[in-house]
């Protein structure tokens, strides 16, 4: 099973499938994998399958991160196909892990959630992410609540928006630099503007992704 794969430059892991959103435009329901991976070649072509048989364990990550050669890339990010907050505690120890073996800067791609999916405050989820990630980017998607649900479809309704920004909002006192992405597909542009108001009032900035 694909664990990490390559996309450009960077590495990155495939901890879950689990996601407590079900987005419209998720690449997941078009295609089995993104990038190339460590057994692409020999089952699917350029791409690897990254449904994973099961969810892979600490151990198994960390033999994985160990047998790459992380100076080939520029960033170690944890993002495949599924919401890695689901693994939060093995998250932050496989990116502890890295940090003691590299100085990779590390990104972690999230719906912002952690803590409504593990049951704990938005304080004490931001807090792990300190001294361990360089960027956390935040999927906001649209500049409404309204709007949210409609396209991610989350299990939380819309108090996952409303929960994202303020997570977004604490965790940018723990790391470097937060992200709030927006595929341009999902959103009109007239509230391309509203949600960079959004990031920039919640301590990121606005990335805007091109549907993959």
């Amino acid at each position: 099973m694909t664990i990490t794969y390559e996309v450009g430059d960077g590495l990155y892991i495939n901890m879950t499938n689990r996601c407590s959103n079900a987005c419209t435009f998720c690449v997941r329901v078009i295609k089995d994998g993104v990038g190339a991976s460590s057994v692409g070649d020999r089952l699917y072509g350029a791409e690897g399958s990254l449904w994973l048989e099961r969810e892979p364990s600490l151990d198994e990550i960390i033999a994985e991160i160990k047998s790459r050669d992380l100076t080939k890339y520029s960033e170690f990010v944890f993002c495949g196909y599924g919401e890695p907050t689901y693994r939060l505690y093995d998250m932050i120890k496989a990116a502890e892990f890295v940090k003691t073996i590299s100085d990779i800067p590390i990104r972690v791609n999230t719906n912002g959630n952690a803590s409504l999916i593990n049951g704990i405050t938005v304080e004490e989820a931001a807090k792990l992410f300190y001294g361990r990630f360089d960027i956390v980017s935040i999927s906001l998607n649209t500049s409404t609540p309204e709007a949210y649900v409609k396209v991610c479809r989350s299990v939380f309704g819309e108090a996952a928006w409303h929960n994202l920004l303020e997570f977004g909002a604490v965790v940018s006192k723990y790391v470097p630099k937060v992200i709030y992405s927006v595929v341009r597909a999902t959103d009109p542009d007239e509230d391309l503007e509203l949600c960079r108001r959004l990031a920039e009032s919640h301590g990121g900035e606005l990335r805007i992704r091109e549907p993959l």
